[in-house]
């Protein structure tokens, strides 16, 4: 029983112990990170150097900070506590890691990230194929929308008496270009400036399209992502959009 009894005071003291030197280890930890916090009125008053230099470690900083929240986009989250005690033990000269250590777990986290792309392209591009082709299905039941043999949908919103352009023709037009959920991803009337291009140049959709107008027409293109572009993303456009344009030919520039 004494022998219980003293292991029982010694397991204690060494909790207690233990304890203080946790709360004493926090307790460093947390004047640091004040000791390094820094008010705008402090940075201000810095020489020039001192204040270029925060600088540099505020950008840093926010780079950093951008590439764990683009990892976590992709579902590898990660500690942020990690990587800011990485930082510092670099810039302070206690790195623990080799350059090749280093280099080595790095490839294998973008190897994780661009299999989470593809991974999560994939899925987007199905999603939108789905969508697009629901999307079209009922689309063309609406009074006034015509269909070609290649699965373009298009309606006549303004019809004009001039000439129709051939595909080696270069055209002048305005256009306006949405996703199905309305989202717009470019227009030439947003930018106050008409679009000129040879008609063969661009994506199969507009190629085909344009040619059925007049100049002096303005269309509604309905475009399958297969004659858009495709599994490619661009800008807001996403893998296998289904895209939608108001196209007005306002010349043929040359032929």
């Amino acid at each position: 029983m004494r022998n219980k009894t003293l292991w029982l005071a010694m397991a204690s003291v060494i909790g207690l112990s233990a304890c203080q030197q946790e709360q004493s280890s926090n307790t460093a930890n947390t004047e640091k990170a004040a000791a390094m916090t820094m008010t705008i009125e402090q940075v201000n008053q810095l020489p020039e150097a001192e204040k270029q230099a925060y600088a540099l470690g505020e950008n840093m900083g926010k780079y950093v900070e951008n590439q764990v929240q683009q990892y976590a986009q992709l579902g590898l989250s990660f500690s942020a506590e990690q990587v800011k005690r990485g930082f510092l033990a670099a810039i302070e000269g206690n790195a623990l890691l080799t350059d090749e250590e280093a280099t080595q777990l790095l490839q294998a986290l973008q190897a994780s990230a661009q299999q989470a792309q593809t991974e999560m392209a994939a899925a987007e591009g199905q999603k939108n194929l789905e969508a697009g082709l629901a999307y079209l299905e009922e689309n063309k039941k609406r009074e006034g929308v015509m269909v070609t043999e290649s699965g373009i949908q298009y309606e006549v919103l303004t019809e004009g008496e001039g000439e129709k352009p051939a595909a080696e023709d270069t055209v002048k037009v305005h256009y306006h270009g949405t996703l199905i959920d309305g989202t717009v991803f470019d227009s030439s009337y947003d930018r106050g400036e008409p679009a000129t291009f040879p008609l063969n140049r661009v994506i199969k959709g507009w190629t085909e399209g344009v040619q059925l107008m007049n100049v002096g027409s303005k269309y509604r293109f309905h475009i399958p992502s297969e004659l858009a572009y495709g599994s490619r993303a661009t800008g807001k456009i996403t893998p296998n959009s289904t895209l939608v344009f108001d196209v007005e030919l306002l010349s043929i520039e040359s032929k």
